[in-house]
């Protein structure tokens, strides 16, 4: 019995089958999610073959000191933005031994949105080592409620992680 609901649990399984099939290791940097990307893959036995590490920096100096963001990035663009979401990405892969990670930062609510930027605005962003590849999103989901928000990125990152 998953204590996640089914489709983060399915998506996360088959995250861990394909990166084991294809080799790598991956990491995760994650603010408004709060580690639940991480617990999704933990879910699945064997995960450990694919799943070097997890950041779950949820402060702006969380964000700085862990991850090594500038604190130019989050004073310019603020913390969800695809810079944040970038750098929290490459600070990711520099501090484990992954070949590819997902940054998630967002507004999952009830407040802490702006106009310019409201609650449900989540950014994205992927790195992969020895690539060139930028992988940088903002999406806007329904704030129908924290949970909704938080899960509907948690779908995002997982699929980000595919091959």
């Amino acid at each position: 019995m998953s204590l996640l609901p089914k489709d983060l649990a399915k998506l996360a399984e088959r995250v861990i089958d394909e990166n084991r099939k294809a080799g790598r290791m991956i990491a995760l940097a994650e603010s408004c999610t709060g580690g639940l990307v991480a617990a999704a893959l933990t879910e699945i036995p064997g995960s450990s073959d694919v799943l070097d590490r997890g950041f779950v920096t949820y402060s702006n100096e969380a964000k700085i000191e862990a991850l090594g963001v500038s604190a130019d990035i989050i004073e310019t663009f603020g913390a969800v933005s695809i810079a944040c979401a970038w750098a929290m990405a490459q600070g990711a892969l520099k501090r484990s031994n992954s070949q590819v990670a997902v940054a998630i930062s967002g507004i999952a609510g009830p407040g802490g949105g702006t106009d310019l930027k409201p609650v449900g605005t989540v950014v994205f962003a992927r790195a992969v080592a020895g690539s060139e590849e930028t992988v940088g999103e903002e999406r806007h989901f329904a704030a129908s409620s924290r949970d909704a928000v938080r899960h509907q990125a948690a779908l995002v990152a997982l699929e980000l992680l595919l091959p």
